[in-house]
Parts: structure tokens; C-alpha cells; sequence
């Protein structure tokens, strides 16, 4: 039964952790604390979502009989591992396919290339090499896109001309590493003639990955190890530091998640008014592949039958697919105000900064920072 499952995952994952050198075998005086030790990681383990082996994250291609390499990397030790002790030339992607069954396991991100991995390679072209032990993070946590994708789709069209040849672009998921970059890898679509902020940096014991993170459970830390410099928070939407007025409500005391997720629905609205008035189809959002559809019956709401592939959205013209690239971007990483959130803002406001010259948005009282 599903004790007896949960029993055998624990052994086997304690089993391979001890086998692959991750953790000594303990010697005898010690074997209780080690043991427990162990216990403890991998049960933090199974209860992530690294862990989940009955989650779509590892189950989407059952049926296929194999994960394809643009897949493979992220959605499979064997495919990660294939990856980081290559050559990665194409970011995320190994040019083969691997074999079902394993998810991100010890071996992972415990196994020598992984450890002896400094430079990741991001959508855009650029390679980092900044992120120490959470370089393997970076692999799967880039997205699948950047500024250079949407530019090279739209290069030479028509900003406002619907063209059949356009499909929405997806980041793919939680695409935090590339958020906390920022400008230096061009995760979200920036726009020209914009600066925008680059790596968000923190103070050096909050510096990586798994100083914000646990790396086996990969729940935050508690919001007290934030209290010392952010007092008065009871969680990290909460926190705040900027003074200026950003969304124009007046409050520069909320957390500078609010504002955010202001502009995040602001934007939305002016992608629903861009798509009736200019691109000429109503348009909605679901969270499920491929995210953007036709609102079929005009009311604004996803309905039942909408959000279905064949009922995709496919009257993109380049200005709306830029700005529907970026609400995904911040939609995909649900902690943009921790990782980098005046990146997020800069994406947000030229989103419908340039939303604002073909419909009627109010941009008065927002400030870009």
C-alpha cells in the first residue's frame, strides 16, 4: 500500500545517498544522529515537488514512452545529469531523449557535474557565472525564453497588424533565476530604448538560492530570519523598501508585492481591450497550456469549453504578444517581489506604456522605477 511505498522511497533514496557518496555511511558511534539526519532529508525531500514522482512534472510523457530532450533536463535526473556533463550549447536542451521514471532526485543535484557547475547558459544567449552552489538552480528555474525570442518573432512586423504566422510565446515555469538577473540575461521582453534593472542583490548571508530556500524541502525560511533589517513584517509580501508610489494608489507602506500584482491586473485589462479593439478577437487567460484564448462568448470570463487548445488565441499582432509575454513572465514567478521586483514593475508599466498608444489606459499617478 502507500505506507509501504513511502517506506521503500525513504530506504531507496537513503540507500542511493549513501551509495553515491552524498552522505558517509555512518561509522558506528554515530549511526543514530546519522541516520535521523538522513531520515530528515529525505522525507523533506519526498514531500517537495522535486520529490512528487506521481506529479505531471514527471508523468506528462508516460504515454509517449520517453522524454524528449527539450524536456529532459529539467523533468528528469538522468536528463539534467546528461545535460550539465555536456557541452550545454542549447540552453536547457540535450539533443536526445531519455527514459521515464526518475524525478529531480539526490543525484541531481548532488552529483559531480552538478557540484563542479560555475556558468549556466540562459535562453538569451548569455552565460552566468555568479550563482556558486546554486548554479544548478539556474539550469531549470531560467524559462524557456527571453527578450531575444519575442524579438526575433516580431523583427520587421507590424506592431499592430494581426499576422497568422504568431503564436504566444511561453516562459515556461517559475522562471526565478531569470527574474532575480534581471537585465543581465533578459528574461522578461524588454522593450527599446528602456534600461532596466539588472541582478537584484541581497545582503550576503541572503545571497544564493539556499540561503532563501531549504534545499531539500525548498520551503522559504521563516520570514523572522528577514525581521533584523525588515521589522514589523509577518511575511515577505510585506516587505518594502522603495518610497515611491508606483501604482498610484497612494500607499507606499503596502508590501511592494501590492504593486505588483496592481500592474499585473491593470495589464491584463488592457490586453483584453487591446485584443477586442485592436487586434480585433476578445481574449482571455487560463493557467493551462497554452494559456491565452479566444473569448468566444465576449463576457470577459474563462468559460466553460474556453480554455482549450483548439480555441488558442491566434490573433496575435507583435505588440500584444509582447505584452502578453511579459504578464506570463510575472505570472509564471509568484515571488517576483522577492526576487526582483522593480524588474518586474519596469516590465509590467512599458507593457502598458506601449499597450497605452493604440487603447485608452490611464497612466497617470504610475511611477516606473
Amino acid at each position: 500500500g502507500g505506507n509501504a511505498m513511502s517506506l521503500f522511497k525513504r530506504f531507496a533514496a537513503s540507500a542511493a545517498l549513501i551509495a553515491s557518496g552524498f552522505l558517509a555511511a555512518p561509522a558506528a558511534a554515530q549511526d543514530n544522529e546519522s541516520l535521523e539526519r538522513l531520515a530528515r532529508i529525505v522525507e523533506a525531500w519526498l514531500a517537495s515537488p522535486h520529490g512528487d514522482a506521481e506529479s505531471r512534472s514527471f508523468n506528462h510523457w508516460n504515454e509517449d514512452g520517453e522524454i524528449p530532450g527539450v524536456c529532459a533536463t529539467c523533468h528528469s535526473s538522468t536528463g539534467f545529469r546528461s545535460y550539465v556533463s555536456g557541452s550545454m550549447q542549447v540552453p536547457g536542451i540535450i539533443d536526445h531523449p531519455v527514459g521515464l521514471g526518475t524525478t529531480v532526485d539526490c543525484t541531481t543535484c548532488h552529483g559531480q557535474a552538478a557540484t563542479a557547475l560555475t556558468a549556466v547558459p540562459f535562453p538569451s544567449g548569455v552565460s552566468v557565472d555568479t550563482f556558486g552552489t546554486s548554479a544548478s538552480c539556474a539550469v531549470c528555474h531560467q524559462g524557456r525564453a527571453s527578450t531575444d525570442t519575442v524579438a526575433n518573432a516580431t523583427d520587421g512586423l507590424d506592431d499592430d497588424t494581426v499576422n497568422p504566422e504568431l503564436t504566444f510565446i511561453n516562459v515556461h515555469f517559475s522562471a526565478s533565476a531569470a527574474t532575480q538577473m534581471g537585465s543581465v540575461v533578459r528574461g522578461g521582453y524588454q522593450y527599446d530604448g528602456r534600461d532596466y534593472k539588472g541582478q537584484f542583490t541581497h545582503v550576503p548571508d541572503f545571497a544564493s538560492c539556499t540561503s532563501c530556500h531549504r534545499p531539500h524541502s525548498l520551503e522559504p525560511v521563516p520570514v523572522a530570519s528577514c525581521t533584523t533589517c525588515h521589522t514589523g513584517v509577518e511575511n515577505f509580501a510585506a516587505i518594502r523598501t522603495s518610497q515611491v508610489d508606483f501604482d498610484g494608489d497612494g500607499n507606499i507602506t503596502e508590501g511592494i508585492a501590492d504593486p505588483i500584482a496592481t500592474l499585473h491586473g491593470r495589464l491584463y485589462e488592457a490586453i483584453q481591450a487591446y485584443g477586442s479593439d485592436v487586434a480585433g478577437t476578445p481574449i482571455i487567460y487560463a493557467d493551462s497550456f497554452p494559456y491565452f484564448y479566444t473569448d468566444s462568448d465576449g463576457d470577459g470570463a474563462v468559460s466553460e469549453g474556453e480554455a482549450a487548445f483548439p480555441n488558442r488565441y491566434q490573433n496575435w499582432t507583435p505588440r500584444l504578444l509582447k505584452a502578453a509575454y511579459n504578464y506570463q513572465f510575472i505570472a509564471k514567478d509568484k515571488a517576483a517581489y522577492t526576487h526582483n521586483p522593480h524588474y518586474a514593475l519596469q516590465l509590467l508599466y512599458d507593457s502598458l506604456e506601449s499597450l497605452s498608444t493604440e487603447i485608452d489606459i490611464d497612466m497617470a499617478g504610475l511611477n516606473r522605477p
